[in-house]
């Protein structure tokens, strides 16, 4: 039985236009820390003068930045490797990174399940949010911090 006939939607892939080296070498290149959004994210929390932990090691997922005595855990995610509306534009991809992004996003769904669980508030802030209204992104963090300028700002 064919995808087509099985109900898939054909792959709209075409093929990389870049060696494996060259996009290899590309690809080495993206940060996992200290990104533009993360870096806006971070200006904007200090001028309220907040204090967090960033990437914390002991935490599922690693969020981006965390208020321990809150017990908020934000998560900056860029748009592409995180699978927003991902199944809009899967098949584009070749399968390995359907498949690697597809990953990301249970692995995600798993942190932020696991967060939850221990009494955590999971916060995502998508990179397209944060560049289309930083502000009204931190103020979902404040709300989840409980009016970030009347309450504990430590870590």
């Amino acid at each position: 039985m064919s995808k087509a006939e099985a109900g898939e939607k054909p792959r709209r892939h075409k093929g990389d236009i870049m060696s494996p080296e060259k996009r290899s070498a590309l690809m080495s290149r993206i940060k996992g820390k200290n990104t533009l959004p993360e870096r806006l994210v971070s200006a904007a929390l200090a001028t309220l003068g907040l204090s967090w932990e960033s990437h914390a090691g002991d935490l599922p997922g690693r969020p981006d930045f965390v208020f321990r005595n809150a017990k908020v855990a934000v998560f900056v995610d860029g748009d592409f490797w995180h699978g927003w509306r991902f199944p809009i534009w899967r098949d584009k991809l070749s399968e390995p990174w359907e498949h690697k992004i597809g990953c990301n996003r249970a692995r995600d769904q798993k942190n932020f399940r696991r967060l939850r669980r221990t009494g955590w508030s999971v916060i995502r802030i998508w990179e397209h949010q944060i560049q289309k209204d930083l502000p009204r992104a931190i103020s979902r963090i404040c709300v989840a911090l409980n009016d970030c300028l009347g309450k504990d700002r430590t870590k």
